[in-house]
């Protein structure tokens, strides 16, 4: 990322975020069932993979620096645009979450199935604003290095995705099926082919 205006209000914005989630992780629901770590790990290497390819100050090939876009002010703005719309609509989905929200994947005690708010937008507002995060920082950068973040994350967070959707089919049952059936995973006016 470059260190300009731009480049510096992205990095604000991800260190917010970040602090934000931090503290908004204490009060939440005890857990009956957990994700292993393994499984963890299989998603979170992938995101810390993604961020080191869009903040590393070099990159050892050449191809990675290969500019996708041209350097242009303007689209540096609409990256910090589309990130700040990102981390707004996680923000509004974490809190709309309540004390249900967890980091990894989880059933809680008195777990309930949130389908209002963001969550009648799509199935896993969380990641969709994170992605759109995650694409804001990579149009700002305008290099290759930011598609291949995007394609990263968005392989991680699918994975843990289909994880969180298996355990929500078996503790909800049809209603999860039904939910499933009519609002989308990520994109919100995308197509869902198999209910995906």
């Amino acid at each position: 990322m470059r260190a300009d205006a731009a480049g510096w209000t992205i990095a604000a914005l991800w260190l917010c975020w970040g602090s934000y989630w931090a503290a908004a992780s204490i009060a939440v629901k005890a857990a009956v069932r957990r994700e292993s770590i393994t499984s963890r790990m299989l998603h979170i290497a992938p995101l810390f993979l993604a961020g080191a390819l869009l903040w590393s100050p070099a990159q050892p090939l050449a191809a990675l620096r290969a500019r996708f876009v041209p350097l242009s002010a303007s689209i540096e703005w609409t990256g910090v645009a589309i990130v700040a719309a990102g981390f707004a609509f996680t923000v509004w989905a974490r809190v709309h979450l309540g004390a249900n929200w967890s980091g990894i994947v989880t059933v809680k005690r008195d777990h309930t199935l949130v389908t209002t708010g963001p969550y009648a937008i799509v199935r896993h507002p969380i990641y969709t604003g994170l992605l759109l995060a995650f694409a804001g920082t990579a149009l700002a950068l305008g290099e290759v290095r930011g598609v291949l973040a995007i394609a990263i994350a968005t392989a991680s967070l699918w994975r843990k995705l289909r994880l969180e959707e298996r355990w929500m089919g078996e503790q909800f049952g049809d209603a999860y099926e039904r939910y499933r059936s009519r609002v989308p995973a990520l994109v919100p006016l995308g197509s869902r082919p198999n209910g995906s």
